[in-house]
């Protein structure tokens, strides 16, 4: 599976005679390339190309007298295979910006559905405009409304915006973004799992808290967040993992309680065994319609796990939820108990 949506950056020097010979020439001879003027200027102080492939692919070029980025979801020519990859973040602010006015002036022509939900597309950008990930992850919004059932697209892609645009997973974009996936197969239900994450991220959020993703713990497996008390408001930080029930019309178990009971059950018997208890479940039921989350709030079954938080978010905002145990997080703000 390809990585997310990076620059590569070169110190050699470059000038239009080697760049056509070393970048062009070879992207032209194994996929049809044209070399057309960018939809931006570019940065202060540099030169840009632009190259477009029969295929759909493209590939930003711009360099000065000391070094050279290239942003591509094509294959690297030979020249570029020795340079190291860089995040967004991890390039000159203005370098940065003009690759992602490039990307984001093509999502407008290409997807303009997503585009207008200009935080989001930000966001997801590495993954949005990855080789192999760009199309598998544009359909998993456009066709599947972000995993919510009963909804619209965009009732649920505003849902996220709302979210995103508060700014608490900008520090994580890569590490976040990656999580929806980068491969060319679709599969909707690890779709569906990671935007649990984003959730999660947000009830957190509104509850309170800052959330730090992907901690590693002593087992060496890695939790999905810790959450830290803001500004002195919860009396301690607590480590979260998240989990969510494939609704029983996808999967064996044919009760929306079965459902929740397998899926709980095989994330308690396995990282949360090993790492030896400790950290807070949130079972994400935001794939359960309206009478099979009606189900499990009847019942309120155990997962076998405490503590545990078992929700339902809907694209309005609301938050459902029931808990087992004692759950070490004040949440109140941002769920209503059941």
């Amino acid at each position: 599976m390809a990585s997310p949506l990076r620059f590569r950056r070169s110190s050699e020097r470059w000038n239009d005679d080697r760049i056509i010979e070393e970048l062009y020439s070879h992207l032209d001879s194994n996929l049809g390339a044209r070399s057309v003027t960018p939809h931006y200027v570019g940065p202060d102080g540099f030169e840009t190309r632009r190259f477009e492939m029969d295929n759909g692919d493209m590939a930003l070029f711009t360099w000065n007298d000391d070094f050279a980025y290239w942003l591509g979801n094509t294959e690297t020519p030979p020249a570029l295979w020795r340079t190291s990859k860089y995040t967004f973040d991890e390039v000159p602010y203005q370098i940065a910006r003009w690759g992602q006015r490039e990307l984001l002036a093509d999502l407008t022509v290409e997807s303009p559905w997503l585009a207008k939900y200009d935080y989001l597309s930000w966001f997801f950008l590495p993954v949005l405009f990855s080789k192999d990930g760009r199309e598998t992850s544009r359909a998993f919004f456009r066709k599947y409304d972000a995993g919510f059932p009963d909804t619209t697209r965009d009732e649920a892609l505003s849902f996220y915006e709302r979210f995103l645009r508060t700014g608490a997973l900008d520090d994580y974009r890569y590490t976040m973004a990656s999580k929806l996936g980068t491969s060319q197969y679709f599969d909707k239900n690890r779709m569906s799992s990671a935007m649990s994450e984003f959730t999660v991220a947000k009830l957190l959020t509104e509850a309170g808290y800052d959330v730090i993703p992907e901690i590693e713990v002593t087992t060496g497996h890695s939790l999905d967040f810790r959450a830290d008390p803001r500004n002195g408001s919860h009396d301690q930080s607590s480590l979260v993992e998240v989990t969510r029930p494939q609704p029983p019309t996808q999967r064996a178990a044919d009760t929306p309680v079965a459902a929740l009971r397998e899926t709980a059950e095989t994330k308690s018997n396995g990282q949360l065994n090993e790492h030896g208890g400790g950290a807070v479940m949130f079972v994400d039921c935001s794939g359960f319609r309206d009478d099979e989350w009606s189900a499990v709030v009847g019942e309120q079954p155990d997962v076998r796990h405490r503590p545990a938080v078992v929700f339902r978010a809907r694209p309005s905002g609301a938050i459902d939820a029931y808990k087992k145990g004692s759950v070490p997080l004040s949440l109140s703000q941002a769920v209503e108990w059941v």
